[in-house]
């Protein structure tokens, strides 16, 4: 079983926006339960039975895909190769995704989870034939995401948005660049970080400061069927790539 994957932590360039006291997230939290769980089914199939079976059914692997197994171009983002591949990714879900969640509302920041990882899929699908499993593709669509979040609201943040957005290159630069090392895909990477780019470019959200003085209320002035329009935009684009190679393949 060849196990493509990227570990490199990653560090959050949040800005610092008035946060609710009692906001708690839950998605963020819910994420990192379900692949820790996953993780634990792997490590129980393969001490019962010597066989990654979560991998088997789960993982992208593209004959199986072909076949009509397509549930394998989003199951693979729960799933991981090892211990530190998945510590490494938790890390960065932990300190990513909380920040993500409160700006973007529980549902949209799980939608761009959900894209992020199934344009990694699908670009890997298209380009690499190896089999792999990760979540590292959902994570550059957050990692970009963050980036699109801080340039599209760079007048509320100032000079903060600019040293964050640097480093938001910077971190994925150089994740780009590990991933061309031997075992890892950097399909899955390029995918995601176009996904999440392009669901945070016309569904994320433009603040607007309500308010002169602290405790002002920053007011998203995105429109929800915006949101959804793009959501689902994006979403058929990758869909349309798929059915594209079920036809040159078919």
């Amino acid at each position: 079983m060849n196990e493509n994957y990227s570990s490199q932590p990653v560090e959050p360039a949040y800005p610092p926006a008035p946060r609710r006291a009692t906001f708690r997230p839950y998605v963020t939290f819910t994420l990192i339960g379900i692949c820790v769980a996953v993780y634990l089914l792997q490590m129980l199939s393969q001490a019962l039975s010597g066989a990654d079976y979560p991998f088997y059914y789960g993982g992208k692997i593209n004959e199986f895909i072909l076949m009509g197994q397509v549930w394998r171009l989003f199951t693979p983002m729960f799933l991981h190769g090892s211990i530190i591949h998945i510590a490494f990714n938790m890390y960065a879900l932990f300190n990513f995704g909380p920040g993500l969640e409160l700006h973007y509302g529980r549902w949209r920041f799980l939608g761009l989870f959900v894209l992020s990882g199934f344009a990694g899929n699908v670009i890997s699908f298209m380009f690499s034939p190896n089999p792999a499993l990760w979540s590292w593709t959902t994570i550059f669509g957050l990692l970009w995401a963050d980036g699109v979040f801080l340039y599209h609201n760079r007048s509320l943040f100032g000079d903060f948005a600019r040293r964050a957005l640097t480093q938001v290159i910077g971190i994925a630069g150089v994740n780009l660049v590990i991933g061309m090392s031997p075992g890892i895909d950097n399909w899955g990477h390029i995918g995601g970080l176009i996904g999440g780019t392009l669901f945070a470019w016309f569904a994320g959200p433009v603040l607007h400061r309500d308010g002169l003085f602290p405790p002002y209320k920053l007011v998203d002035q995105r429109d929800p069927r915006e949101v959804i329009l793009a959501g689902t935009g994006v979403g058929l684009m990758f869909v349309m790539l798929v059915v594209a190679v079920f036809i040159l393949r078919g």
